[in-house]
């Protein structure tokens, strides 16, 4: 079982480009910017939980103005570890209803919401958790989770989520209306292999826009180990002069089962 999180105000990784990768094989890729170009501070925050060979679970959040409110989101979602590992653990068939109850539950609690009240400052938030082959992911806010297949890609289908502006968790939150706003949703893997990818906007908002979308970005990793290709998107980031931090988790996953196709046509 590996378990890790961090706030970017912990440690900025301005200048610093970092990379961590686990047992699993999940990548971690932390950059805080340039300086030259006005990086200080690192409002980005992560987490890490994964049953190696059973599933992943993470998280990353963007706060802006300060890091406090990624600060309460991970500190929350910490809090709740055994409610959404006890679920992960269930059939795959019992998992995703479950966990979208259990996180809209953390983030409608009243006492949570007041806390909410008590930052400065807003962050968005981006879950994504693989188990058996399927893929679910939560989203409030511009993080972006991708997915590439060869299949998928051959119709130019990458991002999972859309971006959407104007949506955060904290003092001025689009959970404190009547309705909360988010975007979530479940992707069965296609059979091979798949990279699963997660960022916050530095990489998608760099000087010279090297990486506008999914197929600039998984063009970096083809036929490199994930490890290289994050390292490398960072490197370029870097050498572009990127001011806002970015952060990535990203895996592969080489799914045995077979996947869905439609009627009229055979698996090639």
């Amino acid at each position: 079982m590996s378990e890790w999180s961090w706030i970017g105000s912990d440690a900025t990784k301005v200048d610093e480009k970092d990379i961590l990768t686990f047992p699993s094989g999940v990548v971690v890729g932390r950059f805080g910017g340039t300086s030259r170009t006005g990086a200080n501070k690192n409002e980005d925050a992560a987490l890490l939980w994964v049953e190696e060979g059973e599933w992943e679970f993470a998280a990353i959040l963007d706060a802006h103005q300060t890091a406090e409110s990624a600060h309460l989101v991970v500190e929350t979602l910490e809090g709740e570890k055994e409610r959404i590992q006890s679920i992960l653990r269930q059939p795959i068939g019992e998992v995703f209803v479950p966990l979208h109850a259990c996180i809209m539950d953390m983030l409608t609690e009243p006492g949570f919401l007041t806390r909410c009240q008590e930052v400065q400052g807003e962050t968005a938030i981006l879950l994504v958790c693989r188990k058996a082959n399927y893929l679910w992911w939560f989203s409030i806010g511009d993080c972006v989770a991708m997915l590439h297949h060869p299949e998928l890609a051959a119709h130019g289908q990458y991002n999972l989520n859309q971006r959407h502006f104007y949506e955060w968790i904290g003092k001025e939150s689009t959970f404190h209306g009547e309705i909360p706003c988010y975007g979530t949703g479940v992707r069965e893997l296609r059979e091979g292999k798949n990279t699963i990818f997660m960022t916050t906007d530095g990489l998608l908002e760099c000087p010279g826009d090297p990486y506008p979308g999914g197929k600039e970005i998984f063009d970096t990793l083809d036929e490199k180990s994930v490890e290289e290709g994050v390292a490398d998107l960072l490197h370029t980031i870097g050498e572009k002069g990127v001011r806002d931090s970015t952060t990535i988790v990203a895996w592969r996953i080489d799914n045995r089962c077979e996947a869905t196709w439609p009627g009229n046509l055979r698996k090639p």
